[in-house]
Formats: structure tokens, sequence, C-alpha cells
């Protein structure tokens, strides 16, 4: 058995198959490895393949001819991307970097329709999963016409707490397990760095937050969730950090 049989594991979507199956994808797969700031494909190119992150950072994102660029949003190990041209036919619509090194296994098209056909609970978790998607598309783009900039940050720093938040008990702060640049915020909210940068700092100073080293700790979740209107997100609880903090 091969490594990327392994690496096929690092995908939840992949852990309800058999060892026969996941042997049958590991001959059909194939993989490589990606430096920071490599494209992986481009708007047009045929889907004809679903990628899963076995290691590294991702990310999606649309451009202008003009250059502008608006992130889509970021693809973290044991994710997989570029799945609904796979499912529906026709080309990528996006762009997608390796913003670090990163390992990618590409799994043939043909193999994913065949689960989907003959595996009911696979069919239902990649629906599952571009139906997640593209909620949380429609709801940046919600944010996008109809928020302020401060409004846009604080959903992001929201939606960024339910997937990279990690708290030491559910009263604590919580700190990313990942660290974005201003640039990289900005992108994703469509404003400017240094807005970005005025607004944290302003976050700061209310106390809402703390920026340090690039690492963003929001220290009263229930007063960001509330200023939007938005529930407060589920986070991680990770004992690890209390001595931290």
């Amino acid at each position: 058995m091969t490594e990327r049989y392994w690496h096929l594991r690092a995908g939840p979507l992949f852990e309800m198959l058999d060892a026969e199956e996941l042997t049958r994808l590991e001959r059909q797969s194939s993989s490589r490895k990606f430096s920071r700031g490599e494209l992986i494909y481009l708007p047009a190119d045929l889907g004809d393949s679903a990628l899963l992150l076995v290691d590294g950072r991702v990310r999606l994102f649309a451009a202008t001819p003009e250059g502008k660029q608006g992130v889509l949003g970021y693809v973290e190990p044991g994710e997989l991307f570029g799945e609904l041209p796979v499912i529906t036919g026709g080309k990528r619509d996006e762009f997608a970097e390796a913003t670090a090194t990163s390992l990618v296994v590409s799994v043939p098209r043909e193999e994913i329709l065949r689960l989907v056909s003959s595996q009911p609970s696979f069919a239902l978790e990649i629906t599952k999963l571009i139906g997640f998607r593209r909620k949380r598309y429609e709801r940046r783009l919600k944010a996008l016409l109809f928020k302020s900039t401060r409004e846009r940050l604080i959903h992001l720093l929201l939606e960024f707490a339910e997937r990279y938040g990690r708290q030491a008990r559910p009263e604590t702060p919580v700190a990313f397990a990942e660290k974005f640049t201003h640039q990289e915020l900005a992108n994703v909210i469509g404003s400017t760095r240094e807005s970005v940068t005025v607004l944290l700092g302003t976050l700061q100073y209310e106390r809402l937050i703390e920026v340090r080293r690039r690492r963003i700790i929001l220290t009263n979740l229930p007063a960001l969730a509330a200023e939007v209107g938005q529930s407060i997100p589920g986070v991680v609880i990770d004992p690890d950090l209390l001595p931290a903090y």
C-alpha cells in the first residue's frame, strides 16, 4: 500500500470508505507538491478532478481583468476543494493558489462520480460540502453589498472563530490556530490593508480583540456577535491554551 492511501485517509470525506475502495482510489489518484505562491488551477481549467489538501494551505480567489482580487476562502489540510465542476461538469470558476508548501492529492472525476452513484453516504456528504460552501459565499456576498467595513470584518472574525478558533474554556478568549495578515483579511472582505489595520486597532482599543504578532485573539466573543446580530459561533475547546492565556 503506497503513501497516497494514507493521504486519502486525511480527508474526512473518505474516512467512510472501506479499504477496498481506498485502494482503488489510491491507484487512480495522483499527488503533487506545490510551492508557496504556485497556482494549482486557473479559471476555465477543466474540472477533471477533485483535490484533497494533505498538508499546507490553499487560497481560493477570483480576479478582475484589472488585477483586483477577491478571496473566496482558504482550504486547510483534510479538506476537499475544486469539487463543484466535478459534480456539475464544466470548467473551474476561480484560482487556487498554494499559500504555503502544499501537498495535494488529485482524485479523478470518474472516481468521484462513481462514488456518488454507488455510495449514498458519500453523495450526501459531498452535497453537504457544496451546500455549506455556497452558503458561506452567499453570506459573504450579502455582507459586501449591505454591511459596513467594520461589520464585514467582524463577520469574518466570527467565521474564522468557528473555523480556526480555540479556547481553553467556553468563557475564555478565542485564539486563532492560524495566522492571517491584514492584507489577507482585507482581500476577503473587499477592503484595503490600511482600513483593516485601523479597524483592528479600534477593536483592540475597545477591548474586543487583541493582536499579537499576526495572531488575533477575540477577547469578547459575545459582544462581537451581538454587534452584528449573529449567534455566538461554536469554538473548539482546547485546555492546553489555559497556561498561555
